[in-house]
């Protein structure tokens, strides 16, 4: 029997099974030990997900009651739309669920909530080594072709 999975948004009572995902996407891109984000961060981003005035939102995937997947996006202005555009900043399933559909779920929410929200567009970066995740994004999304630069000012 397959158990089914929930996408939702987050309630604040999530936090203690929300964290340890979200402590493991930080350390799949090496955010972790002393360059690990700082809980100030960390707290911001969930208060963040419950404050109406900030573009920043998060999706959870439960599975018999655990949580076994986020992801967070952000809605912004383009200069070449006029609806809001999308960003889908951070996307996590737990190893044990990977291949299971969690992500394609996680990701068919935020579609959902960007037409919701009169949006057409949604887009994201992954680093090029991440074969696991591309190998599902490459089946729900197109590779543009741009690269990705950016520092700390």
């Amino acid at each position: 029997m397959t158990s089914s999975l929930l996408i939702r948004p987050p309630v604040p009572e999530d936090y203690a099974a929300w964290k340890p995902l979200w402590d493991g996407y930080n350390a799949f891109y090496g955010r972790e030990g002393p360059s690990a984000l700082a809980d100030e961060i960390t707290q911001a981003t969930w208060q963040r997900f419950f404050d109406a005035y900030e573009p920043v939102h998060a999706l959870v995937a439960e599975r018999d009651g655990q949580l076994v997947g986020l992801t967070h996006y952000l809605f912004h202005r383009s200069t070449t739309r006029l609806e809001p555009t999308c960003y889908l900043q951070d996307l996590f399933t737990l190893p044990s669920e990977r291949g299971r559909g969690v992500g394609r779920q996680l990701i068919n929410g935020v579609y959902e909530r960007v037409k919701l929200a009169g949006g057409h567009r949604v887009y994201w970066q992954t680093h090029v080594t991440n074969t696991a995740g591309r190998t599902l994004y490459d089946k729900v999304a197109t590779h543009d072709g741009f690269i990705v630069y950016g520092t700390l000012v």
